[in-house]
């Protein structure tokens, strides 16, 4: 049976950015016509089709308008990476990776982002896009919260080992949903101590000095089936 690895992105393969948000507002500005009046104060671990449903609601603008606002934020997205603009890698995580492929496990995505967005922060990020596979990966933009994301993962990957891999509780709350198990990674903006409180199997610092103890506790669920 095969088994995947269901990568965060922010937070956990590429740090979190401040001026990386800025596609948000930039895409709200221009598909309503005004920035912002009220902004959601912790976005952490939010999908994007959750995020902006809900930016949209607390200033008051129809939820109809989400389809142009995605579309806006891909155009957005690719203009702010056609001009340079640089995220960076955790530390470990791409050797990560191919360590994990090494052992012949599937790297894919399950993550808040869209798509086209995902595959822009990868790259910028110095990541490439053949890292992963995108054809059993999960992206967030049409998805109302990360349960219903982690809901899809089964009926489309069928039997054998799917680990999710994040830094939020929000990421250990999905994947309890769908009765997945969890690794957390301290390098996005919650603690060592935090993800303790959730139901990860377990908690590493960063993917440089917690590698081992990754990847072997994903070696122990595959031997389990």
């Amino acid at each position: 049976m095969k088994t995947h690895i269901l990568w965060d992105i922010d937070g956990t393969l590429i740090h979190n950015s401040r001026d990386g948000t800025t596609v948000y507002l930039d895409a709200f500005t221009r598909v309503t016509g005004a920035p912002p009046r009220r902004r959601i104060t912790n976005p952490h671990g939010m999908t994007e089709g959750q995020l902006l449903a809900k930016l949209l609601e607390l200033n008051g603008h129809p939820s109809t308008m989400l389809d142009d606002l995605l579309n806006e934020l891909d155009g957005r997205t690719r203009a702010q990476h056609d001009s340079g603009f640089v995220r960076e890698a955790v530390a470990g995580g791409p050797q990560a990776l191919r360590r994990v492929s090494s052992r012949g496990w599937t790297n894919s995505l399950l993550t808040g982002n869209g798509p086209q967005h995902s595959r822009y922060k990868l790259l910028a990020a110095g990541y490439s896009i053949d890292d992963f596979n995108w054809q059993s990966s999960f992206f967030g933009d049409r998805s109302p919260d990360r349960h219903h994301l982690t809901s899809l993962v089964a009926p489309l990957l069928g039997e054998g080992t799917n680990v999710i891999i994040g830094d939020t509780p929000n990421d250990g709350l999905a994947a309890d949903s769908a009765a997945l198990p969890f690794i957390a990674v301290a390098t996005g903006a919650y603690s060592v101590a935090d993800l303790r409180g959730t139901n990860a199997l377990l908690v590493v610092d960063n993917l440089e000095t917690g590698i081992d103890d990754l990847l072997g506790t994903i070696a122990e669920l595959t031997q389990r089936g």
